[in-house]
């Protein structure tokens, strides 16, 4: 999460408050140690169920703005409200077994995130697999302190995954803050994010803070096109939710498709990497071509435009539009990134190209709205916002893995809501609460003052 920070807000504005983010990091770090020792000694002076009552109040919140959400959103938004106002009920029901029950979920959720990242850098063995792998073996262990009752027989449960939120919390904020507090720009782009003219909108006091709303059709707008396994099939396919939604579709002639995915600017730029020459991908060669390696290279081939793919081809299935991008930035990184047409299945196909072009495109665009510094309410509205959350856990697992087309689309999404910030679901509902009061109201003295024209 402290890279993606980084991205959004820009090396620029986190320097300028990178005394600020060292405090509030370790102060974040040491309150979650506090609350660690507290739930360890079996005597909890943790406000239990004041924390309750908060669960409650932002899951039925949840809920309630919930249906505001597009596609994955949606759901993902029920799921969190579900799962806030389940464990809520269950702390304060004082169910005999439900500190339990939530130590169990708990636990079950870091063992699989932990064994999935570690297998997961097993098989790719990119750069950084190691780390990786070390990560993950530290959430399995994570996994079995919930599992196993000591030493408050689950009592500590809520305790220890508020503290483990602090510490872990404070501890990106510190990474951020030491990282940005020498730098100049941002090192994943390299010249990009000196570039000039910090976003795509024009500067002044006018300039909104958030849109209601995705891009219209004819607004000037960065667009990442995805094509879907499923989409793009030729036959009916045979349906498997999660493989063929972020893997690849089988149909029933036993067809493969994995999907694609490019990036179009209105400057001009059309970022489309596709293998040179056929790749092996069957059965027997999987574990071999699945790692990250230089001996897993093959030639590349950028295709021209979106025109000319669409033709040979097909429309994509899904676009994915942002306003607020920066077309000098974006340009610097795709003049440098083409001079390497190298294919790698995991490590740098056509979705990885996306992301990577996607990030030095909205690098710093929440940080400077409009090119106007916005202070510390950029900084407090990114870290309040869903889909940071979101884009931090899409980004973390693809890179632990690959990224695939069903990736690269949530995490366009879940970007292009940060990047072109959209008011709160609470605000948006109350809003449309508040409309339909007032045309209620004028419906109503419409229909008094036609009665009251009425001849007797």
């Amino acid at each position: 999460m402290a890279r993606l920070i980084m991205i959004l807000l820009g090396v620029d504005y986190l320097r300028q408050r990178w005394r600020s983010l060292m405090v509030a990091g370790c102060l974040s770090a040491l309150a979650g140690v506090f609350v660690l020792i507290d739930a360890l000694d079996g005597v909890l002076y943790f406000p239990l169920g004041l924390f309750a009552y908060l669960l409650l109040a932002e899951g039925l919140a949840t809920l309630a703005v919930a249906w505001t959400g597009v596609g994955g959103q949606r759901a993902l938004r029920y799921i969190k409200g579900l799962a806030f106002a389940g464990a809520a009920v269950l702390i304060l029901g004082d169910y005999r077994h439900g500190n339990f029950i939530l130590s169990m979920i708990f636990g079950t959720l870091f063992l699989a995130d932990g064994l999935l990242q570690s297998v997961s850098a097993y098989l790719v063995r990119f750069r950084r697999w190691r780390a990786a792998m070390a990560g993950g073996l530290i959430e399995i262990g994570v996994a079995i302190f919930f599992y196993q009752p000591y030493p408050t027989h689950y009592v500590g449960t809520v305790a220890y995954c508020v503290g483990l939120a602090l510490v872990f919390g404070g501890w990106s904020i510190i990474l951020v803050a030491l990282r940005t507090r020498t730098l100049t720009h941002n090192p994943g782009f390299g010249s990009a994010s000196r570039a000039a003219t910090p976003t795509n909108q024009p500067s002044g006091p006018e300039a909104p803070l958030e849109w209601d709303g995705p891009p219209a059709a004819g607004e000037k707008a960065l667009t990442v096109h995805v094509w879907t396994p499923v989409g793009t099939s030729k036959a009916p396919v045979q349906r498997a939710p999660i493989v063929d939604r972020y893997i690849a579709a089988v149909d029933v002639n036993g067809v493969i498709s994995t999907g694609h995915a490019a990036l179009e600017s209105p400057e001009g730029i059309y970022i489309s990497l596709y293998p040179g020459v056929e790749i092996d991908r069957s059965p027997s060669e999987l574990g071999r071509v699945l790692r990250a390696t230089r001996d897993n290279d093959v030639p590349g081939l950028f295709q021209p435009d979106y025109a000319t793919e669409a033709r040979a081809w097909c429309e994509s299935t899904t676009k994915v539009r942002i306003r607020n991008y920066n077309p000098a930035r974006l340009r610097l990184f795709w003049d440098g990134y083409r001079q390497d047409a190298t294919y790698n299945l995991t490590h740098r196909n056509c979705s990885s190209s996306v992301a990577r072009a996607l990030e030095a495109a909205v690098e710093g665009s929440v940080g400077q709205v409009h090119g106007q510094d916005r202070g510390w309410r950029a900084f407090f509205r990114i870290l309040v916002t869903p889909e940071l959350w979101v884009a931090a856990q899409i980004r973390k697992r693809a890179a632990t893995m690959a990224w695939t087309p069903g990736l690269t689309l949530d995490y366009a999404r879940a970007i292009s809501m940060l990047a072109d910030p959209r008011p709160f679901g609470w605000v948006k509902m109350t809003r449309l609460a508040m409309r339909r009061r007032m045309l209620s109201r004028r419906r109503w003295r419409d229909e008094h003052a036609s009665a009251a024209r009425a001849p007797e």
